[in-house]
Formats: structure tokens, sequence, C-alpha cells
């Protein structure tokens, strides 16, 4: 670990094969919790790479007992967390008109760590398993098109890194990778980033990860989410070629509102926003759903143009089917407790 921790301290970054030499390192019994804590903040220092994220990602992920078949066309649609704009749950309440719309999502998430109310917190409120098992899993994506997959329910591996990232309080490399680690192979993805500075990193780091298309974006205000307050950072991965641009919501036919009007609170509030924007109740919630999740169908590639994403989401949640698949999900909850 002294090596690294020098390499890192200097300025110098790790090879994919370094990163996981250490990452591996930090999974045994003799790593001590100061060791993670200066590894992650000399790492936040430096600036990460797409070889150090993919080279964590890729131990991460075969840390994890948890695995399913392979499903066709699978995405996932989370933020990174760490913009600390305490909005609603924009990506967990975008999936449900993803799947609405046909494409299979594997939403991938946790509790809350830098917000109010992390996806965990309000699909547990809304009656949503937190404990599936792969079989789930699996029977949810191929009957519903959505499942949650709860970080660390599929992560148990990764509690010593938690107990450190709790005790720093700060941003570090997991704010970045969390969405990254999805134990389910994922075909396509769209990724929000808290920092402008890592949109392009993090699609090369997808390209890396194997990810045929995907969209990374940094939203207006900072946000970790596509935003209706401004200009967007977006950045498009297409079989291995990237492409960065910027987009303001009036350029896709939607209005324009301050971050504030999207704020969130518990998870009982934040539940209430999550059906009410899943029953076609106009505003600021629904137009960001529409955004984000018309930019997942663009990021999936079932939609050629970023307008026809969001019309696509919006016929998902005026016909009723993306209320469905949050219904099914907590049907299917319901009838599997006592076998997990």
């Amino acid at each position: 670990m002294k090596h690294y921790l020098e390499k890192l301290i200097n300025q110098e970054d790790l090879s994919i094969e370094e990163m996981k030499d250490v990452s591996h390192y930090c999974f045994t019994d003799t790593v001590t919790d100061s060791e993670i804590a200066s590894f992650l903040t000399a790492l936040k220092m430096k600036g990460e790479t797409a070889d150090e994220v993919a080279g964590i990602v890729d131990v991460i992920r075969s840390k994890s007992s948890f695995s399913t078949a392979h499903i066709p066309n699978a995405m996932d649609n989370c933020g990174t967390g760490g913009d600390k704009s305490y909005s609603f749950n924009i990506s967990t309440t975008s999936a449900f008109v993803i799947a609405g719309a046909g494409i299979p999502v594997a939403k991938h998430g946790n509790r809350s760590i830098s917000s109010k109310t992390g996806s965990a917190d309000v699909l547990e409120h809304l009656g949503v398993s937190l404990t599936f098992a792969n079989n789930h899993v699996e029977e949810m994506l191929q009957e519903n098109k959505i499942t949650f997959l709860f970080a660390p329910h599929v992560h148990e591996a990764l509690k010593p890194f938690s107990k450190v990232r709790r005790e720093l309080g700060l941003p570090t490399i997991f704010n970045a990778i969390g969405p990254l680690t999805n134990p389910v192979f994922l075909d396509s993805q769209l990724l929000g980033v808290y920092h402008p500075d890592m949109v392009q990193m993090l699609a090369k780091s997808l390209h890396k990860l194997g990810r045929r298309r995907a969209v990374v974006v940094n939203g207006a205000g900072s946000m970790d989410e596509a935003s209706l307050a401004g200009e967007n950072k977006l950045a498009l991965l297409d079989q291995g070629e990237i492409t960065t641009f910027t987009l303001n919501p009036e350029e896709v036919g939607l209005p324009l509102y301050p971050n504030n009007q999207i704020r969130g609170g518990d998870a009982k509030e934040n539940a209430t926003i999550l059906r009410n924007v899943l029953r076609g109740v106009k505003g600021a919630y629904y137009d960001t759903v529409l955004f984000n999740a018309g930019l997942a169908l663009y990021a999936n590639g079932s939609a050629e143009t970023i307008k026809t994403g969001i019309a696509r989401a919006k016929e998902s949640i005026d016909s009723g089917a993306a209320m469905e698949s949050l219904q099914h999900l907590i049907e299917y909850s319901r009838k599997i407790p006592s076998e997990v």
C-alpha cells in the first residue's frame, strides 16, 4: 500500500493492473481503516482516471457473490451522488418510466449518503424489497422490465469501505463508481455525475467496462442528473466513440425550471412525488423525469433522438405502463419475504 500511496501523493496515475492490485489488498484481512482512508483520500486529491475507475470496479464486481444470467439490452440509470442538491429521487422515478417503455432496468442503488433520501429509502417506503435474490432479479427483468439491486445486499464484501466512507463524510471514488458496480451485465447506461470534469473520464471508463452505448451527464447547477435549470454537459459513448456536447432543455421542447423547484424531502414525501409523476401530475418534477427518462432511452439506443426518447417517456406515463411497473414490483415484493 505504501508504494501506491507514494505514487498517488506524487500525482502519478495508477495503471489498471496496479489499481486492481491495491483494490484486492483493500479486501484482505490485513488492511486497516486508516490505509483505506488514506488510499481513498490520496486518489481523490490526485483525481481519478478512467483506468483507475475501471480497475477498482472490476475487482468490486469480482467480489460480489451476486450474479444473474445475461439479460439482453439491460441498462441502469443512476447518478453518482455527491451533488448535495437534495432533489427528489429523479433516477428512481425515471427508472419506472424507462421500464414502462419496454427497456429492462437493473436499478442499482443505496440508502441516502449525501442526500436526504436515497433510492433504497424511497423504494422501501413504497414496499419494494431490498433483498431480491438472483432468481428474483432475473424474473422481474424478464416479466416486469425492472428490478432493484440494493448495493449493500449485492456487495456485502464492501462493508469495510462503507465504514470508512461514513467516517470520512466526503465524496470519494465511490461516488463515481457506485453506478458502475452493478453486478448485472449492462448493455447501456445513463450516468449522472456531480462534476463536469468527470463527464468524459467516466464515459471512457464505461467503454473499458464493456458498455455498448451510454450517456454521461452533468446537469446545470452541477447536478448528478439532467437538469431543467439550463445548460447540461454530456458525453455520448457509441460503439467506442465518445462525443461531447451541451444541451439546453428548451432545445428538446421542455421548459426551464430552477433546481430549487425539484427539491425533495424524506422517504414519505419523495414516495408521494414519485407516485404523482407516474400518475401524470404536471410540473417541474414531471418534466424533469421526462428529460431524464428520455435521455436514458436515447442512451439505450431505443430512441434515435433525445426528443423521441422524451415522447416515448411521456407515452409510458400517459398509458399507465410506468405506474404498472411500480405496482408489479411492489406486489412481487410482498410474495417473497419468507424466501430471502
